[in-house]
């Protein structure tokens, strides 16, 4: 893959993030002696195996040593952090990942609610008590849990065959993952469905997509639990579905049906406005078949 340079802005639902072409990078001795701010050494091969993703690795992964990571932008910023994209590189090739990093300390604002977590909560109680008192060590503790849980769902979800952005590897409270491109514009990120115009033609294999991606996740004993166009990608024809550290079990959290269902009203709501009526009710009970088939 051809190497990059970017620059991102926070930019509104009806634009895309746009990278701009440059020579691809050449590493050498003087280059490596004198990495700059934004660059660093590649950790993949420092990991234990259970930090990186699922085997067997993508022919995209880059395992070398010598591969240097320079962070080239932001693509997405939150409350509880921030997705940037990245660019590892050796001599030899180059790809670009996402990498969302959750934020730590007195940074931290998480706003997600507790109600996701029941049944997940940390195993010693001082953790638990720290963040629900949301002190420092509990805002640390916090970040901690939600870069596992996603980490966790991420590699469950690939192994499922849910399309999820590869999980290439978890550092601390940053998450490696797949970048997904718009092929229809190769020069940008793909776009959240929440871009997509009414009555595009897309909407019908879309919406195929996504009550098969729905099915999959009942079929885990889950559901998305924030399920909204606005983090389901499109990239040409394929539907990839990203943040889904909230996932809800729905068999051991008290409202997991009701975070099924809500998932549900929101998809079906979305689809409908755009000009492809979609019952809530009737997904629904079809999911519920699936769940206890």
């Amino acid at each position: 893959m051809s190497s990059y340079s970017a620059e991102f802005a926070n930019l509104d639902d009806s634009q895309s993030y746009v990278r701009t072409r440059r020579s691809p990078r050449v590493w050498n001795e003087s280059t490596i002696d004198d990495l700059g701010s934004e660059q660093r050494y590649s950790s993949w091969p420092f990991i234990e195996k259970l930090a990186r993703g699922p085997q067997p690795y993508p022919a995209w992964i880059i395992e070398d040593a010598a591969a240097i990571d320079t962070e080239l932008g932001v693509l997405k910023t939150g409350k509880e952090g921030d997705v940037f994209l990245v660019e590892r590189a050796t001599t030899q090739r180059s790809v670009l990942l996402a990498a969302k990093r959750y934020r730590r300390r007195e940074q931290l604002q998480f706003s997600r609610s507790q109600s996701y977590t029941e049944g997940r909560a940390a195993r010693r109680s001082r953790d638990n008590r720290a963040v629900s008192n949301n002190s420092l060590y509990g805002r640390e503790v916090a970040a901690l849990q939600w870069a596992n849980a996603e980490w966790s769902y991420l590699r469950r979800c690939h192994q499922a065959g849910i399309p999820v952005p590869y999980p290439v590897q978890i550092d601390g409270t940053e998450i490696l993952m797949e970048f997904i491109e718009d092929p229809l514009n190769p020069s940008a990120a793909a776009p959240r469905l929440q871009q997509l115009a009414r009555h595009d033609p897309r909407l019908a294999i879309l919406w195929d997509q996504l009550a098969e991606t729905m099915e999959k996740f009942v079929t885990l004993g889950l559901t998305h639990g924030d399920l909204s166009a606005y983090n389901l990608l499109v990239a040409g024809e394929r539907l990839v579905v990203i943040d889904v550290p909230q996932c809800v079990d729905l068999a051991g959290n008290p409202q997991g049906l009701d975070y099924l269902h809500r998932d549900c009203v929101n998809m079906c709501e979305w689809f409908t406005a755009k000009g492809l009526p979609r019952d809530a009710d009737s997904l629904f009970t079809s999911l519920l078949a699936s769940m206890f088939a």
